[in-house]
């Protein structure tokens, strides 16, 4: 199929989507063929421009601006003036790049690398009432915020699915031992995968936490590591990410740790496996998206993106793609109503999102009810690539 038709195709998928939605909800207005504006609109875009997140933050602005470009620049019919305010490392830097797009007038905001900064800027958009489209993961306590919305995960979903994998492919004498750093990330984590695998399920041994870490030297993980080596499970679930995640495996393989590696998909994402090389082989990772997933618009959009960046796209990449596409939709539905309020509205009428991930729609807090992956690092060719194993379950 050529690049015109996939596009053609994906138009009618959405077509098809917007007249289904319309038939369903009898409090929408009836579809009508797409009108075009020269009134532009005004997105802010949040992401890392320095730092070890800055990869991350990459992807996000990446994804979000191939979506752009293959819609002429246009959201819902409007021009877009995107704007991109450096996150920067920690919630007070984030919190001033929100301030400042609002400063600027932007209709909606997104991107966000940094999950751990969040809950630092929930109140500022709140009070400020314009919908923020989180693209690289939420925190399990800012699930049904009004005006925070999520194309990406729940923090805790990683864990949720590989806990209730691994609860059911583990043998009676093998043993599984998680790794996370001690911040609220990390709790949120071992808590969920402990609770969804059995806190009383003999196989599951103490957790070993670090220091909260983004990035991390080569002797971090020594204390932990050392650990893990004289408990000798047989199942290591690590929670890490970026340069912390690369360490993290260069130091597991310096030790002659044997136990398998699982983690969350973000674990394996990015540069890490170019960093890392064939010691990333083997690990094992639960993610809402992999690049070789077989349907018409994940062709158009992996195809894409390595075109334009000569490189895989992450889940981060897809979702901030993803989060153009709702408020594609959203800005649409607003119709001659184009308020920041009426926007976060429109967003939960959005409906079913032909994705690259595979269908999706948003739940009740406002999160993905979608489905998870096992991915394997594998050699595919001649580079590693995180090969598509088989669906874990879905969650949301």
């Amino acid at each position: 199929m050529s690049q015109i038709d996939r596009r053609q195709a994906l138009k009618l998928l959405a077509a098809v989507g917007a007249a289904g939605l319309a038939a369903a909800c009898a409090t929408e207005e009836p579809a009508d063929e797409p009108q075009t504006s020269d009134k532009p609109v005004k997105i802010g875009l949040i992401a890392p421009q320095t730092g070890t997140l800055k990869a991350i933050g990459d992807e996000i602005t990446n994804g979000f601006q191939l979506y752009l470009e293959l819609n002429q620049n246009l959201l819902g019919g409007h021009p877009v003036e995107l704007v991109i305010a450096d996150e920067g490392a920690d919630a007070r830097s984030a919190k001033a790049a929100v301030e400042s797009l609002l400063k600027q007038g932007a209709l909606a905001l997104t991107g966000i690398a940094n999950v751990g900064t969040m809950a630092g800027i929930r109140d500022t958009v709140e009070s400020a009432k314009v919908p923020l489209i989180a693209s690289n993961g939420i925190p399990r306590s800012l699930q049904s915020v009004l005006y925070i919305w999520c194309t990406s995960y729940v923090a805790s979903e990683p864990s949720d699915a590989l806990a209730a994998y691994l609860k059911r492919e583990m043998s009676s004498l093998e043993r599984v031992t998680v790794v996370a750093p001690d911040d609220d990330n990390g709790q949120d984590a071992v808590d969920a995968f402990r609770q969804e695998f059995g806190t009383g399920d003999a196989r599951l041994t103490s957790t070993v936490l670090t220091e909260p870490t983004v990035s991390a030297n080569r002797s971090f993980f020594d204390t932990a590591l050392n650990q893990v080596r004289g408990i000798n499970p047989d199942v290591v679930y690590a929670f890490y990410s970026g340069q912390a995640a690369t360490e993290f495996v260069k130091q597991y393989r310096a030790k002659g740790i044997r136990a398998r590696i699982y983690a969350p998909g973000f674990f394996t994402d990015g540069t890490m496996l170019a960093d890392t090389g064939d010691e990333a082989r083997g690990i094992f990772t639960a993610m809402n998206y992999s690049a070789d997933i077989n349907n018409a618009a994940n062709r158009l959009f992996a195809t894409s993106y390595r075109r334009a960046h000569d490189a895989t796209p992450s889940a981060a990449a897809m979702a901030s793609y993803d989060a153009a596409q709702v408020l594609d939709k959203a800005i649409r539905l607003s119709r001659d109503r184009l308020t920041s309020p009426q926007v976060n509205l429109m967003l939960g009428r959005v409906g079913q999102i032909d994705s690259p991930r595979g269908g999706w729609q948003f739940n009740q807090p406002r999160t993905p009810q979608q489905k998870w992956y096992l991915r394997e690092v594998r050699r595919d060719g001649q580079v590693l690539s995180n090969v598509l194993i088989n669906e874990l379950a879905t969650l949301g």
